[in-house]
């Protein structure tokens, strides 16, 4: 048996086969073209990992399972005897074969079987003498010289909350939507070592003088974006290791770059560590099957709150995954029946031009988060209603976006900032935040915080202000610019009929 690579890991096998309480099977998933009547194939149970039924090169439509046993298997000692006992059952010759000693164990013996994934496909070599070997082992060392590592490079896209946000955090719903006009790169090449490469402004290591580390230090904080790839990589591994995905013994070098603006709520940490884990998906063959999209979230949201302290919701994680305009439900019963929401892709066809601004200097952006929380838990009644009350906006918004009221929707976006304010107290806001809201305000627009830093998305329903209103956020010190939003690949393919006004 030679697999597609050569980098099977068995030690993480037996590591994997030691961690059960039964035996264990290989598998992978069938490649195009491939049919179940040549393989034993398996249903295994995706969240257990247990063998449920084998069935060997069955007919087609048996069943609807693609996973195909790699002929590779784990014994206990105690199993042993096991294959002494089918023997015994198995009088002729032809009968007494590998796949059905297996679906005899596993159908009708009803022992424990577990199944652990490998994310590439094998060939069978069968009765071969050593020039086949040397024939693999060639072509093998071919492909690798001719082709060098190719880079994976993938991309997660910054985020506005558009409404009920920030009741993400606190089992209610929320609209979101990424947005091409920043975004987080990283870029992953094999190589014989695992590096991890600092970014050189956000992960400095050399300074001009002790003031310019003081400066830095104060405006960025300690903590780049390189703990970022460091914990979603331990992560990554510790997922794989759990779930029963075989990974191969391959090293890479991961770098990022980002544009997205630091401190202002715009959900740049997640978008690191959402294109970090698109990269390893691909290096690994991961499918979507092996990390369907709400648990890729919930992987997300975990890099940060368990390895790296960060709070955060589910929201960011949510819609830069999907990528485009969301819905999200984190109705209580969902999450704690399933661990994730009710998520729906929004239709982004014909949107209003929402404006952005954020403060050029966010150490005002206040502690958006503050005891809300803690007040929550406690059933406080004011706070408890109005996290229902977010939650309504955004019901009430989703019907906007459908029926494309855009007068409406402002009217909602400045109830959502009027309810925030409600909640949390000026202090916590920051006054960059409300000096930001109060000149918006002036000039007619609908405004609201799209996420927990120094920022403001609005909606302006008389497009003639927008350049006089872009100025004035200019001049008190902030960056303005229009929203340009992101969809998901079909609707960047189909294009957008959302053409955004030229603001002079």
């Amino acid at each position: 048996m030679l697999c597609a690579d050569q980098n099977f890991d068995i030690a993480q096998v037996i590591r994997f086969f030691r961690s059960q309480p039964g035996e264990l099977v290989i598998y992978y998933e069938l490649e195009e073209g491939e049919r179940c009547t040549c393989r034993g194939i398996v249903e295994v149970c995706p969240k257990s990992h247990r063998v449920t039924r084998f069935l060997e090169k069955p007919q087609e439509g048996v069943t609807a399972s693609r996973l195909a046993s790699v002929v590779f298997y784990c014994l206990r000692k105690e199993t042993l005897f096991y294959l002494s006992d089918f023997l015994l059952r198995q009088p002729e010759v032809e009968d007494r074969a590998f796949g059905r000693f297996w679906e005899w164990l596993i159908n009708e013996e009803r022992l424990p079987v577990y199944g652990m994934k490998l994310p590439t496909g094998f060939q069978l070599i069968g009765q071969v003498g050593l020039s086949d070997y040397t024939k693999w082992l060639a072509h093998y060392s071919a492909k690798q010289q001719e082709s060098p590592a190719k880079s994976i490079v993938c991309r997660s896209y910054a985020r506005v909350g558009l409404m009920g946000n920030p009741s993400d955090g606190f089992n209610g719903k929320t609209i979101a939507m990424t947005i091409s006009n920043f975004w987080a790169e990283v870029t992953l090449v094999e190589s014989q070592t695992l590096v991890l490469l600092p970014h050189p402004l956000n992960d400095p290591t050399e300074f001009g003088s002790l003031q310019d580390l003081f400066c830095i230090s104060r405006k960025e904080g300690y903590l780049g974006g390189l703990r970022l790839l460091q914990a979603t990589c331990k992560k990554f591994y510790q997922f794989c290791s759990t779930q029963g995905i075989a990974l191969t013994k391959q090293n890479f070098t991961l770098r990022y770059d980002t544009n997205i603006p630091r401190q202002v709520g715009l959900a740049g940490s997640s978008a690191i560590v959402s294109a970090t884990l698109k990269c390893l998906m691909k290096f690994y063959n991961l499918t979507e099957d092996d990390l369907p999209k709400p648990i890729r979230a919930n992987f997300i949201l975990n890099v940060e709150t368990d390895e790296l302290f960060i709070t955060a919701g589910l929201q960011d994680r949510v819609v830069q995954v999907y990528e485009g305009l969301i819905y999200m439900d984190f109705n209580k019963q969902l999450m704690d029946e399933r661990g994730y929401g009710e998520y729906e892709a929004l239709d982004m066809s014909t949107l209003p031009s929402f404006w952005l601004a954020y403060l050029g200097d966010p150490s005002d952006s206040g502690h958006i988060h503050s005891d809300v929380r803690r007040r929550w838990l406690n059933g406080e009644a004011d706070v408890v209603e109005a996290m229902k009350h977010f939650a309504d906006l955004a019901d009430q918004a989703r019907v906007v976006f459908q029926t494309k009221d855009w007068p409406r929707l402002a009217e909602l976006m400045d109830k959502n900032f009027d309810l925030r304010r409600s909640v949390y107290t000026d202090e916590c806001l920051g006054q960059g935040n409300l000096r930001m809201a109060q000149l918006a305000r002036q000039f007619g627009s609908a405004v609201k915080l799209p996420g927990s830093g120094g920022a403001v998305v609005g909606l302006c329903v008389d497009p003639e202000r927008l350049g006089e209103m872009k100025r004035a956020f200019q001049e008190a010190g902030c960056v303005f610019c229009l929203i340009v939003p992101h969809g998901p690949p079909d609707y960047e393919e189909q294009g957008s009929n959302n053409i955004p006004i030229n603001v002079k």
